[in-house]
C-alpha cells in the first residue's frame, strides 16, 4: 500500500510539473532577426519540454536578449550566444543544425 501511495505522489508531481511548463510557455512563436541569412521562427510550444532557464537567465525578462547581447561588452554578441546555445542543444537533442533549417528568407 505504501508503494502505491508513493507511486501516486510521484505521478501527481510529474504531471503537475508538465502542466506548469505547458501553461507557462508562451503560445506564440517569436521571430528573431537572422541578419543576411533570414529570420528564425522560434516555437515555444516545440521547446516547452525543455528547462526555460537553459536559455532565459535568472531574473531577466523574456524577449530582452538583445538588450545585453550585442550591447554589453561583458555579454557575448547575440549571434554567438544564439549559435552556441541553440546549435549546441540541437546537436545534443537531434534538432536542426544546418543554417537554412532555422534561417528562412
Amino acid at each position: 500500500m505504501k508503494k502505491l501511495v508513493v507511486l501516486f505522489a510521484v505521478l501527481a508531481f510529474v504531471a503537475s510539473v508538465a502542466v506548469a511548463v505547458a501553461v507557462d510557455a508562451p503560445a506564440d512563436d517569436i521571430v528573431l532577426k537572422g541578419g543576411k541569412m533570414g529570420a528564425i521562427t522560434f516555437s515555444h510550444a516545440k521547446h516547452a519540454a525543455n528547462d526555460c532557464t537553459a536559455c532565459h537567465h535568472a531574473g531577466v525578462e523574456a524577449g530582452t536578449c538583445t538588450s545585453c547581447h550585442g550591447v554589453d561588452k561583458a555579454a557575448p554578441a547575440a549571434k554567438k550566444a544564439f549559435h552556441d546555445q541553440c546549435k549546441g542543444c540541437h546537436k545534443e537533442k537531434g534538432g536542426p543544425t544546418k543554417c537554412k533549417e532555422c534561417h528562412v528568407k
